[in-house]
Protein backbone atom coordinates (compact mmCIF):
# COMPACT_ATOMS: atom_id res chain seq x y z
CA UNK A 1 0.00 0.00 0.00
CA UNK A 2 1.13 3.67 -0.31
CA UNK A 3 2.93 4.94 2.76
CA UNK A 4 1.75 8.60 2.41
CA UNK A 5 -0.83 10.74 1.26
CA UNK A 6 0.45 14.04 -0.41
CA UNK A 7 -1.14 17.25 -1.78
CA UNK A 8 1.17 17.07 -4.86
CA UNK A 9 -0.48 13.98 -6.55
CA UNK A 10 -3.59 13.97 -8.68
CA UNK A 11 -4.32 10.81 -6.88
CA UNK A 12 -4.51 13.04 -3.46
CA UNK A 13 -6.64 15.63 -4.96
CA UNK A 14 -8.87 12.86 -6.54
CA UNK A 15 -9.86 11.42 -2.97
CA UNK A 16 -9.89 15.06 -1.47
CA UNK A 17 -13.27 15.17 -4.22
CA UNK A 18 -14.93 11.78 -3.14
CA UNK A 19 -14.54 12.51 0.78
CA UNK A 20 -17.98 12.79 2.51
CA UNK A 21 -19.20 16.53 2.80
CA UNK A 22 -19.01 16.18 6.55
CA UNK A 23 -15.15 14.95 6.57
CA UNK A 24 -12.93 17.60 7.37
CA UNK A 25 -9.16 17.80 6.50
CA UNK A 26 -6.16 19.62 8.24
CA UNK A 27 -3.58 18.89 5.91
CA UNK A 28 0.56 18.18 8.36
CA UNK A 29 -1.95 18.06 11.15
CA UNK A 30 0.20 18.40 14.54
CA UNK A 31 -0.86 15.22 16.38
CA UNK A 32 0.14 16.80 19.71
CA UNK A 33 -3.12 18.57 18.98
CA UNK A 34 -5.17 15.43 19.16
CA UNK A 35 -3.62 13.70 22.41
CA UNK A 36 -3.34 14.05 25.73
CA UNK A 37 -0.22 13.91 26.24
CA UNK A 38 -0.04 17.07 24.01
CA UNK A 39 3.15 15.41 22.51
CA UNK A 40 3.66 14.10 18.91
CA UNK A 41 4.99 15.33 15.52
CA UNK A 42 2.84 15.80 12.38
CA UNK A 43 1.05 13.33 10.01
CA UNK A 44 0.14 13.62 6.26
CA UNK A 45 -3.54 14.47 6.82
CA UNK A 46 -5.45 13.98 9.41
CA UNK A 47 -9.91 13.42 8.44
CA UNK A 48 -12.22 14.44 10.92
CA UNK A 49 -15.42 12.31 10.37
CA UNK A 50 -17.96 13.34 12.99
CA UNK A 51 -20.19 10.31 12.42
CA UNK A 52 -20.50 6.51 11.38
CA UNK A 53 -21.85 7.01 7.90
CA UNK A 54 -18.44 9.26 7.32
CA UNK A 55 -16.31 7.61 9.02
CA UNK A 56 -17.33 4.35 7.23
CA UNK A 57 -17.44 5.85 3.95
CA UNK A 58 -13.94 7.87 4.01
CA UNK A 59 -12.24 4.46 5.35
CA UNK A 60 -13.33 2.66 2.38
CA UNK A 61 -12.37 5.53 -0.05
CA UNK A 62 -8.92 5.39 1.10
CA UNK A 63 -8.17 1.94 1.70
CA UNK A 64 -9.88 1.68 -2.24
CA UNK A 65 -7.28 4.06 -3.16
CA UNK A 66 -4.22 2.16 -1.29
CA UNK A 67 -3.83 4.85 0.92
CA UNK A 68 -2.68 3.77 4.54
CA UNK A 69 -4.52 5.40 7.47
CA UNK A 70 -5.10 5.05 11.40
CA UNK A 71 -8.18 5.71 13.27
CA UNK A 72 -7.73 7.44 16.24
CA UNK A 73 -10.54 8.52 19.50
CA UNK A 74 -9.68 11.32 21.69
CA UNK A 75 -6.10 10.31 21.79
CA UNK A 76 -6.03 9.24 26.14
CA UNK A 77 -4.13 6.64 25.69
CA UNK A 78 -1.51 7.40 22.83
CA UNK A 79 1.81 8.47 22.91
CA UNK A 80 2.76 9.77 19.43
CA UNK A 81 6.59 10.00 18.24
CA UNK A 82 8.55 13.57 17.94
CA UNK A 83 8.66 12.48 14.10
CA UNK A 84 4.93 12.24 13.67
CA UNK A 85 3.62 9.14 11.24
CA UNK A 86 3.43 8.69 7.63
CA UNK A 87 -0.24 7.72 7.76
CA UNK A 88 -3.41 9.51 7.36
CA UNK A 89 -5.22 10.01 10.72
CA UNK A 90 -8.96 9.56 10.93
CA UNK A 91 -10.51 11.12 14.34
CA UNK A 92 -13.43 10.01 15.37
CA UNK A 93 -14.64 11.25 18.33
CA UNK A 94 -17.22 13.72 19.17
CA UNK A 95 -16.75 16.06 22.02
CA UNK A 96 -19.57 18.24 22.16
CA UNK A 97 -22.10 16.39 20.07
CA UNK A 98 -22.84 12.64 21.74
CA UNK A 99 -24.72 10.50 20.56
CA UNK A 100 -26.99 8.19 22.77
CA UNK A 101 -30.11 7.06 22.34
CA UNK A 102 -32.27 5.27 25.36
CA UNK A 103 -34.60 2.32 24.70
CA UNK A 104 -35.83 2.17 28.43
CA UNK A 105 -32.76 0.10 29.95
CA UNK A 106 -30.95 -0.41 26.67
CA UNK A 107 -28.81 2.32 24.93
CA UNK A 108 -27.53 2.76 22.13
CA UNK A 109 -23.99 5.00 21.99
CA UNK A 110 -22.20 5.68 19.00
CA UNK A 111 -18.37 5.35 19.42
CA UNK A 112 -17.44 8.37 18.87
CA UNK A 113 -19.27 9.25 22.32
CA UNK A 114 -17.15 10.41 25.09
CA UNK A 115 -17.14 7.64 27.94
CA UNK A 116 -17.82 10.50 30.98
CA UNK A 117 -20.45 11.61 28.52
CA UNK A 118 -22.33 8.47 28.25
CA UNK A 119 -22.36 7.79 32.20
CA UNK A 120 -23.31 11.56 32.72
CA UNK A 121 -26.11 10.57 30.35
CA UNK A 122 -27.22 7.48 31.81
CA UNK A 123 -27.23 8.82 34.93
CA UNK A 124 -29.98 11.22 34.00
CA UNK A 125 -32.02 8.99 32.70
CA UNK A 126 -32.20 6.88 35.41
CA UNK A 127 -29.88 3.89 34.04
CA UNK A 128 -26.58 4.53 35.84
CA UNK A 129 -25.07 1.50 36.48
CA UNK A 130 -22.48 2.44 34.69
CA UNK A 131 -20.93 5.28 36.89
CA UNK A 132 -17.78 3.47 37.20
CA UNK A 133 -16.99 4.97 34.03
CA UNK A 134 -17.10 8.73 35.33
CA UNK A 135 -14.00 10.81 35.00
CA UNK A 136 -12.91 8.54 32.99
CA UNK A 137 -11.30 10.05 29.49
CA UNK A 138 -11.73 8.41 25.74
CA UNK A 139 -14.24 7.64 23.62
CA UNK A 140 -17.10 4.54 24.11
CA UNK A 141 -15.13 2.87 21.23
CA UNK A 142 -11.70 2.85 22.90
CA UNK A 143 -13.05 1.97 26.53
CA UNK A 144 -14.54 -1.33 24.40
CA UNK A 145 -11.59 -2.02 22.96
CA UNK A 146 -9.61 -1.51 25.81
CA UNK A 147 -11.98 -3.21 27.96
CA UNK A 148 -12.28 0.09 30.15
CA UNK A 149 -13.18 0.41 33.71
CA UNK A 150 -12.55 0.98 37.89
CA UNK A 151 -13.49 0.18 41.08
CA UNK A 152 -13.79 -3.75 40.14
CA UNK A 153 -16.27 -3.23 37.02
CA UNK A 154 -15.48 -2.91 33.34
CA UNK A 155 -17.28 -2.08 29.78
CA UNK A 156 -17.79 -5.56 28.72
CA UNK A 157 -19.94 -6.73 31.71
CA UNK A 158 -22.52 -4.48 30.29
CA UNK A 159 -22.29 -4.63 26.63
CA UNK A 160 -24.59 -6.03 24.19
CA UNK A 161 -23.29 -6.09 21.23
CA UNK A 162 -21.55 -3.79 18.65
CA UNK A 163 -21.33 -2.46 15.24
CA UNK A 164 -17.50 -2.69 13.82
CA UNK A 165 -15.85 -1.07 11.17
CA UNK A 166 -13.09 -3.02 9.40
CA UNK A 167 -9.52 -2.27 7.77
CA UNK A 168 -11.67 -2.18 3.98
CA UNK A 169 -14.55 0.02 5.63
CA UNK A 170 -16.86 -2.69 5.70
CA UNK A 171 -19.29 -2.86 8.55
CA UNK A 172 -20.40 -5.96 10.64
CA UNK A 173 -22.91 -6.22 13.85
CA UNK A 174 -21.60 -8.82 16.29
CA UNK A 175 -22.63 -10.02 19.52
CA UNK A 176 -20.29 -8.95 22.90
CA UNK A 177 -18.87 -12.46 23.55
CA UNK A 178 -17.20 -12.21 20.20
CA UNK A 179 -15.15 -9.30 21.18
CA UNK A 180 -13.13 -12.32 23.56
CA UNK A 181 -13.31 -9.56 26.93
CA UNK A 182 -10.49 -9.68 28.90
CA UNK A 183 -8.84 -7.69 31.59
CA UNK A 184 -8.06 -3.96 30.06
CA UNK A 185 -8.16 -5.87 26.51
CA UNK A 186 -10.42 -7.54 23.47
CA UNK A 187 -9.99 -9.05 20.21
CA UNK A 188 -10.39 -5.48 18.73
CA UNK A 189 -6.60 -5.18 20.01
CA UNK A 190 -5.59 -7.37 17.79
CA UNK A 191 -8.32 -7.17 14.68
CA UNK A 192 -7.85 -3.18 15.18
CA UNK A 193 -11.46 -3.46 13.67
CA UNK A 194 -13.36 0.04 15.44
CA UNK A 195 -15.88 0.03 17.20
CA UNK A 196 -18.85 2.34 15.25
CA UNK A 197 -21.66 2.34 17.73
CA UNK A 198 -22.66 0.02 20.88
CA UNK A 199 -26.03 -1.41 22.59
CA UNK A 200 -25.45 -1.71 26.06
CA UNK A 201 -28.26 -3.34 28.68
CA UNK A 202 -28.07 -1.53 31.84
CA UNK A 203 -30.17 -1.45 35.21
CA UNK A 204 -32.49 1.36 36.61
CA UNK A 205 -31.40 3.64 38.90
CA UNK A 206 -32.25 6.23 41.45
CA UNK A 207 -31.40 9.08 39.45
CA UNK A 208 -30.65 11.15 42.96
CA UNK A 209 -28.41 8.15 44.07
CA UNK A 210 -26.56 7.92 40.82
CA UNK A 211 -25.84 11.44 40.75
CA UNK A 212 -24.46 11.44 44.12
CA UNK A 213 -22.21 8.53 43.24
CA UNK A 214 -20.96 10.53 40.23
CA UNK A 215 -20.26 13.14 42.56
CA UNK A 216 -18.21 10.87 44.85
CA UNK A 217 -16.52 9.04 41.82
CA UNK A 218 -15.58 12.37 40.36
CA UNK A 219 -13.80 13.80 43.95
CA UNK A 220 -11.69 10.67 44.20
CA UNK A 221 -10.79 10.93 40.99
CA UNK A 222 -10.05 14.50 41.26
CA UNK A 223 -7.90 13.63 44.42
CA UNK A 224 -6.05 11.11 43.23
CA UNK A 225 -5.82 11.66 39.04
CA UNK A 226 -4.37 14.89 37.56
CA UNK A 227 -6.43 17.00 34.87
CA UNK A 228 -5.15 16.02 31.26
CA UNK A 229 -5.91 19.36 29.79
CA UNK A 230 -3.51 21.46 32.65
CA UNK A 231 -1.27 18.45 33.56
CA UNK A 232 -0.81 16.75 29.84
CA UNK A 233 -0.82 12.74 30.57
CA UNK A 234 -2.55 9.11 29.43
CA UNK A 235 -3.56 7.81 32.97
CA UNK A 236 -2.17 4.59 33.72
CA UNK A 237 0.96 3.64 31.96
CA UNK A 238 1.09 0.33 32.75
CA UNK A 239 -0.84 -2.33 32.77
CA UNK A 240 -1.98 -3.86 36.81
CA UNK A 241 -0.51 -6.62 37.63
CA UNK A 242 -2.03 -10.41 36.62
CA UNK A 243 -2.76 -12.31 40.46
CA UNK A 244 -0.10 -13.88 41.67
CA UNK A 245 -1.57 -15.03 45.01
CA UNK A 246 -4.52 -17.09 45.96
CA UNK A 247 -6.61 -14.11 46.90
CA UNK A 248 -6.72 -13.96 42.71
CA UNK A 249 -6.90 -10.23 42.81
CA UNK A 250 -4.53 -7.77 40.20
CA UNK A 251 -2.11 -5.99 41.99
CA UNK A 252 -1.30 -2.35 41.00
CA UNK A 253 1.73 -1.60 38.60
CA UNK A 254 2.02 1.44 41.03
CA UNK A 255 2.48 -0.52 43.72
CA UNK A 256 5.77 -2.33 42.23
CA UNK A 257 6.93 1.45 41.00
CA UNK A 258 6.80 2.38 44.20
CA UNK A 259 9.10 -0.54 45.77
CA UNK A 260 11.28 -0.50 42.75
CA UNK A 261 12.30 3.55 43.90
CA UNK A 262 10.56 4.77 40.44
CA UNK A 263 8.39 7.60 42.29
CA UNK A 264 11.03 10.39 41.43
CA UNK A 265 12.35 8.97 38.62
CA UNK A 266 12.33 12.08 35.59
CA UNK A 267 13.86 12.11 31.78
CA UNK A 268 13.71 15.97 30.39
CA UNK A 269 10.27 17.37 30.89
CA UNK A 270 8.40 13.79 31.64
CA UNK A 271 8.18 13.24 35.20
CA UNK A 272 6.11 10.76 37.44
CA UNK A 273 3.12 12.44 39.59
CA UNK A 274 3.42 13.14 43.00
CA UNK A 275 0.02 10.89 43.92
CA UNK A 276 0.71 8.18 41.73
CA UNK A 277 3.88 6.52 40.55
CA UNK A 278 1.96 5.02 37.42
CA UNK A 279 0.95 8.04 35.54
CA UNK A 280 3.44 10.18 33.78
CA UNK A 281 3.21 13.75 33.19
CA UNK A 282 4.27 16.07 30.60
CA UNK A 283 5.78 18.92 31.28
CA UNK A 284 6.20 22.06 29.32
CA UNK A 285 8.59 21.71 26.94
CA UNK A 286 8.73 17.83 27.47
CA UNK A 287 8.98 15.52 24.06
CA UNK A 288 7.56 12.13 22.94
CA UNK A 289 11.20 10.72 23.37
CA UNK A 290 11.18 12.04 27.33
CA UNK A 291 7.99 10.16 28.29
CA UNK A 292 9.13 7.04 26.35
CA UNK A 293 13.04 7.12 27.55
CA UNK A 294 11.26 7.70 31.31
CA UNK A 295 9.14 4.02 30.91
CA UNK A 296 12.21 2.35 29.79
CA UNK A 297 13.63 3.58 33.05
CA UNK A 298 10.43 2.41 35.07
CA UNK A 299 10.77 -0.93 33.12
CA UNK A 300 14.42 -1.81 34.07
CA UNK A 301 13.56 -0.04 37.76
CA UNK A 302 10.56 -2.69 38.08
CA UNK A 303 12.56 -5.93 36.28
CA UNK A 304 15.83 -5.66 38.31
CA UNK A 305 13.76 -5.55 41.71
CA UNK A 306 10.83 -8.09 41.33
CA UNK A 307 12.38 -10.00 38.03
CA UNK A 308 9.36 -9.47 35.70
CA UNK A 309 8.43 -6.76 32.64
CA UNK A 310 5.50 -4.06 33.07
CA UNK A 311 2.84 -4.02 29.88
CA UNK A 312 2.57 -0.77 28.88
CA UNK A 313 -1.18 0.05 28.92
CA UNK A 314 -0.46 3.22 26.33
CA UNK A 315 -0.04 2.82 22.77
CA UNK A 316 3.00 3.77 21.23
CA UNK A 317 2.75 5.21 17.51
CA UNK A 318 6.04 6.10 15.04
CA UNK A 319 9.14 5.46 15.76
CA UNK A 320 10.36 4.92 19.03
CA UNK A 321 13.31 2.51 18.46
CA UNK A 322 16.27 2.68 20.91
CA UNK A 323 19.29 5.04 20.51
Amino acid sequence: MARIFTEETMMNETILNQLPARATVVHGAKLRDYTTFQLGGACPALITCPDAESLADTAKLLHTASVEFLIIGQGSNLLVSDEGMDRVVLRYCAEDAPDVQFEGCRVRVSGNTLLDDLARLAIGHGVGDISFCCGIPGTVGGAIAGNAGAFGKQIGDVLESVELLDAGGRRREVVAEELEFEYRSSVLKTTGDVVLSAMLKLKPEEIKTMESERERIMGLRRSKHPDWRSMPCAGSVFRNIEPTSAAERRQAAGWFLEEAGARTFSVGGAHLFEKHANIIIADSGATARDVFELTEKMIAAVQEKFGFKLEREIKLLGDFRLR
